[in-house]
């Protein structure tokens, strides 16, 4: 917000001196001006102290978890049989991915739509719940695994650790979204 150094006194208007007098000839009553005092506060918008926090930061990360859990997907899908692991057999990086590029989306647009406050909310407590759900599946095939040359491994250990971060991120914003809805 920009600001200036301006006086704020009711000032009249000058007058230049005519030719011929040494006083500038009394003003007349009506010009004058104001100028206020003292500023107005802003209106503070819907979800303002939600949006200071920026949890459009938070969505955009979201969504590029979202992005390579879903990229982790097609390679594991492609690589491996279906039977293989649990993290390819119920598809949790796809899943979870494509959870996280919708839920990114929507916390992206809590700027501009604020209604969709309670969607947003609803949304990422359903993807926690679907992350652990991921989480508890990859750590279930990681404590079986055979360790060996074997980059699937690797893979899965990335994906648990993508998991945890969608987890992290989703847990802040229902706290934010929590006490936004709280506050109203």
């Amino acid at each position: 917000m920009a600001s200036a150094d301006v006086d704020l006194d009711i000032h009249e208007e000058d007058i230049p001196l005519q030719p011929g007098r040494r006083q500038a000839p009394a003003p007349p009553s009506l010009i004058r001006y104001y100028q206020a005092s003292e500023m107005l506060p802003e209106k503070k918008g819907e979800l303002h102290n939600l949006l200071q926090k920026q949890p459009a930061v938070l969505g955009s990360l979201q969504l590029m978890s979202g992005i390579l859990s879903v990229a982790m997907g097609i390679l594991c899908a492609a690589t491996h049989d279906i039977h293989d692991t649990y993290f390819i057999l119920f598809r949790v990086p796809l899943l979870t991915g494509i959870l996280f590029v919708i839920v990114g989306l929507i916390s992206n647009l809590l700027f501009k739509y604020p209604l969709l406050l309670n969607v947003s909310f609803a949304v990422n407590l359903g993807c926690i719940v679907v992350a652990l759900f991921g989480a508890i599946l990859t750590s279930v095939d990681l404590a079986q695994w055979q360790l060996g040359d074997d980059p699937f491994f690797k893979i899965e250990v990335l994906g648990l650790c993508v998991l945890g971060l969608e987890v992290l991120l989703s847990v802040v914003l229902c706290y934010w979204l929590f006490k936004e809805k709280k506050g109203k």
